[in-house]
């Protein structure tokens, strides 16, 4: 599992969605919710609902976030698999699934290419799981394939709108058709890795197999009983990946 990427993840998702990172080292961060996010995340209807009601001003609260084991400060841990962080893919896929931004320069006459950002959740099921999160950006001129984009994104300043003096240069790429480069690329990433947990899963799918047929053997009369814990026995253990989108956006960046 790549723990480093639930990390950048979270501080891409809580500044794109306003909420100020009070503290960051590796492993940990800190963030002050905004009221929606608050809402959103921290499971407080009555509270707000009481606030509101009254006519107050809510407080919202901070979270404090651990994704190393070895950080020992206080907070949440926070994992692939861990009910928090499929919260906050729910919360990515349902506000703001996508964004337009343009970097933030100072000089005159610069030209801002598109480039199309997206965060892809890989998980590979069986009758275990293990997620993956891929950083990936595509340049809507060119087609180069960027892995880990977010790295060259965080460095930027960002606004919603062009900055003066400068312009856009038009995606020779739509977006639909660098969405589906960018699956292909997912699609190959896969298919250039070995796959020793599939192996492992169908090894131990022949094994419960053999031993439900020795159990069912020579009793005719529960052929249906037998068929429905077959099947229940491929549902847990066939091996599956599952690609989803979380979110993403076009980011104009000036070339370098």
């Amino acid at each position: 599992m790549h723990q480093d990427d639930i990390q950048s993840f979270l501080e891409r998702f809580f500044t794109a969605t306003h909420c100020p990172i009070v503290e960051r080292n590796d492993g940990h961060i800190r963030v002050q919710l905004t009221v929606e996010m608050d809402k959103q995340l921290m499971n407080r209807p009555f509270y707000w609902h009481y606030v509101e009601r009254i006519g107050a001003v809510g407080e919202p609260l901070q979270l404090s976030l651990i994704t190393k084991r070895s950080v020992h400060e206080q907070g949440e841990r926070i994992h692939f698999g861990s009910p928090r962080l499929h919260q906050i893919f729910s919360i990515a896929k349902m506000n703001g699934r996508f964004v337009r931004l343009y970097e933030q320069v100072f000089e005159r006459s610069v030209a801002l290419h598109p480039w199309l950002h997206t965060n892809i959740l890989l998980s590979y099921e069986c009758d275990r799981k293990q997620d993956r999160l891929l950083s990936l950006g595509i340049h809507l001129i060119s087609g180069t394939i960027v892995e880990s984009f977010y790295d060259v994104l965080k460095e930027k300043q960002w606004g919603v709108t062009v900055p003066d003096y400068c312009f856009t240069i038009s995606p020779l790429i739509k977006p639909m058709s660098g969405l589906t480069r960018l699956e292909a690329f997912v699609e190959r990433l896969i298919a250039s890795e070995t796959h020793e947990w599939a192996d492992e899963a169908r090894a131990r799918w022949e094994e419960d197999l053999a031993l439900l047929q020795h159990f069912y053997e020579g009793v005719e009369e529960k052929r249906e009983e037998y068929e429905n814990e077959k099947e229940a026995l491929r549902q847990r253990y066939e091996p599956k990946i599952h690609i989803s989108v979380i979110n993403g956006g076009i980011f104009y960046l000036q070339a370098k």
